[in-house]
């Protein structure tokens, strides 16, 4: 069993309604997620992808089109929340805005990645760890270990 990894960068934005200190504010990050899988390595002969769990190509194709292209750029803002009423003004005025169902913390944010990767990865693979940096020091995890019951 093989673990394979890739981190990716995306700039996002985001303001935490009802939060205690500065992060209420619009601020912005850049942010990194590193994404692990697992799987057996190809021993098909002929097969072009011989020796690889997944082509390191191939993962790029699939997280930039569900994360990195979503996310990257926009700002980020709980729908329930009054800032829905900021997002639908500057959506009017032009400005990528994604309108979340949770509070865009770093926690709820690997939350979704996790959601929407898990479908998105061929069968012979397993999604086993995500870690994105909020900040250079600071970060959350996800491991699949932990979460067996998904």
């Amino acid at each position: 069993m093989i673990r394979l990894s890739k981190a990716f960068t995306f700039e996002t934005a985001h303001a935490l309604y009802g939060y205690d200190g500065k992060c209420k504010n619009i601020h912005g990050h850049s942010y990194k997620l590193y994404v692990t899988l697992k799987g057996q390595p190809s021993e098909k002969e002929g097969d072009v992808k011989l020796g690889m769990v997944m082509d390191f190509g191939d993962l790029k194709k699939i997280v930039n089109k569900a994360v990195v292209d979503i996310f990257d750029h926009a700002i980020l803002l709980n729908e329930n929340s009054p800032h829905k009423s900021l997002g639908d003004q500057l959506l009017a005025e032009g400005h990528k805005v994604i309108f979340t169902a949770y509070q865009p913390s770093c926690e709820n944010m690997i939350l979704w990645i996790v959601d929407q990767l898990k479908p998105l990865l061929p069968s012979h693979t397993e999604l086993v760890a995500l870690k994105l940096y909020e900040t250079e020091n600071s970060y959350c995890e996800w491991l699949a270990s932990d979460n067996q019951s998904e």
